[in-house]
């Protein structure tokens, strides 16, 4: 069944089954959203007629101004876009809603007459996301409407995602502000770690926010534990030392935990088995939990924390190196080394200090290492 313009053909047979998902189904009813901005009465009535029958809420503009005002007042979920309007044609409708932040991922699909290769690629290079040429077919049309809301839903969805990591990460910082940043150079750092490891691109998302979020559960310790200057008492550090639970109990909920909350939980481990909270040895360690138990250590080493000064990078190096194979896993030490090289923004917060007696007895006297942050 073709759909032509003004005054041919535009209804099809009645009793006509729909391709694919319906899209009035209860996943899509009442939230998917279509804006259509086409100047052609006949188009703009079908148009309207065919989607509110699927199921979608929709919104028409007959210019490209008002298809602005429209995107601006009703938010919708994908655009159907006329190339060929008044006051405003599509294409330039389309360079605006790219240049504004908010709408820069919404789906724009096209509508045009004309379907030569220049005219796809100016659309494209505009920024649209799709064609439909004229006269169109039904299912076409409704197959790459479904495929536009899926993609901003998809795009949503990771925006959300984000937006939840970053205020929790946010949350821990103004809960501990001794480690202001921290969470934001340990996800710098094993972002890099995990490109030189040639890892792929979810792993390294995954990896990325579990770096973000390892501390997360210090939410749950009093301010008084996590700002303590001196040495914390046994029953202090069973406290501080729930946090890795805590951690992953506050992330579950989130869509995406399950790749990051084994990241949280298990980032105090330790390769030789002497972590917590689990006990966990060697490479039954996720990975993530290395990548980060490593950046973590040496993000500790060399900045403040209220319990000792910060140490040179030259002796956190020595430390990376001296707990490859007990305290980190031994194939991490030198990638990591190498990368900090590439990284402008881990600096070295006083590279001339030596270490005093006390750091040169605790080492010999085999002490808690100097390198297992609190």
């Amino acid at each position: 069944m073709v759909i032509r313009a003004s005054g041919r053909r535009l209804l099809g047979p009645a009793g006509r089954q729909p391709l694919g998902p319906h899209i009035g189904s209860p996943q899509y009813r009442g939230s998917a959203r279509v804006l259509i901005v086409e100047d052609d009465g006949a188009i703009l009535a079908l148009l309207t007629v065919l989607l509110k029958r699927e199921g979608f809420n929709v919104v028409t503009a007959s210019d490209g101004e008002a298809g602005l005002a429209a995107v601006r007042d009703h938010d919708p979920d994908v655009v159907l876009l006329d190339v060929g309007l008044p006051r405003l044609d599509g294409l330039e409708v389309t360079r605006r809603l790219r240049a504004n932040r908010a709408t820069r991922t919404l789906p724009i699909i096209l509508l045009t007459a004309r379907a030569s290769i220049d005219d796809m690629v100016a659309g494209l290079d505009a920024g649209a996301d799709d064609f439909i040429g004229k006269p169109f077919e039904r299912p076409e049309l409704l197959a790459r409407v479904r495929s536009g809301i899926r993609m901003r839903r998809a795009v949503l969805g990771m925006e959300t995602a984000q937006a939840v990591v970053t205020a929790l990460a946010n949350a821990v910082e103004a809960k501990d502000l001794v480690t202001e940043q921290h969470c934001e150079r340990l996800a710098v750092v094993a972002a890099r770690l995990c490109e030189r490891l040639g890892l792929g691109v979810d792993e390294r998302e995954a990896i990325t926010y579990g770096a973000l979020l390892h501390d997360v559960g210090k939410i749950g310790v009093a301010e008084a534990i996590l700002a303590k200057p001196g040495p914390l008492t046994p029953d202090e550090w069973v406290v501080l030392r729930r946090h890795p639970e805590i951690g992953e109990r506050i992330c579950r909920p989130l869509g995406l935990s399950q790749s990051f909350a084994p990241i949280v939980r298990h980032h105090h481990e330790r390769w030789d088995g002497g972590g917590y909270p689990d006990g966990l040895r060697g490479a039954v360690i996720p990975l993530g939990a290395r990548i980060v138990a490593l950046g973590d250590a040496f993000d500790a080493m060399t900045h403040d924390r209220p319990y000792r000064r910060a140490f040179p990078t030259s002796y956190a190096l020595e430390e990376v190196r001296q707990q490859s194979g007990r305290q980190f896993d031994p194939e991490l030490a030198e990638p990591f080394i190498a990368c900090l090289d590439e990284l402008a923004d881990v600096p070295e917060v006083m590279p001339t200090r030596t270490r005093s007696a006390e750091e040169r007895s605790a080492r010999l006297s085999g002490t808690r290492a100097m390198s297992t942050p609190r």
